[in-house]
């Protein structure tokens, strides 16, 4: 065999499929796994009696609709239920399931939305409890300041993109600031009109 016939050509023809003897004597070490004993997991890879009575377990009962990709049949016969989908993130994610395989970009991408719309609700849900998201502690700007300001020195490697960061954690607080003073808004004016002609009639 010359130097030419070693090289592969990619042609509409099918090429030449080279022996495993060819390959070995080409390539070295090629080939070392062909024998199943040679393998390191030869011995996980015997087919023992483990005493188990079914090919599939059964199904968890799917009380509420959980999400799958569409590459899937089935969901697994176990799977967690400890965060339901809820509120619009969950509908985002579904959509996301329901429409675009893992492999497209819009699947992940709507994906991430939904967890900045989780976010969102979960700060205006944490207002209508005793103890409301706290963005100071939450966010640790009191031990930064406390630490001597380690965010901004020079051995971090993070700085080119800090100044993304007062956005991604007030963003949320801005939208729920501005969604109670839009809602505020709009039932001072539901009621305006209800004051005013109460005041003509007297």
């Amino acid at each position: 065999m010359n130097a030419t016939e070693q090289i592969p050509v990619y042609t509409a023809a099918a090429p030449r499929v080279p022996s495993s003897a060819e390959l070995r004597d080409r390539i070295p070490g090629w080939g070392v796994d062909l024998d199943r004993a040679d393998r390191p997991s030869y011995p996980r890879e015997k087919r023992l009696e483990t005493g188990a009575h079914w090919e599939l377990p059964e199904s968890q009962p799917e009380t509420t609709p959980r999400e799958r990709s569409i590459e899937h049949q089935m969901l697994p016969p176990v799977y967690g239920t400890s965060v339901p989908l809820k509120g619009l993130s969950g509908r985002i994610r579904r959509y996301s399931y329901e429409r675009y395989s893992e492999a497209r970009a819009a699947h992940w991408l709507l994906l991430l939305a939904a967890d900045r719309v989780d976010a969102v609700e979960s700060h205006l849900a944490s207002l209508g409890t005793a103890r409301p998201d706290n963005p100071i502690t939450d966010t640790g700007l009191a031990v930064e300041a406390q630490s001597g300001g380690s965010r901004f020195r020079n051995n971090r490697v993070d700085l080119s993109h800090q100044w993304l960061d007062p956005i991604i954690v007030a963003g949320p607080w801005l939208t729920a600031i501005g969604a109670v003073v839009g809602a505020t808004v709009v039932l001072r004016r539901r009621h305006q009109p209800r004051i005013t002609e109460e005041h003509d009639q007297g």
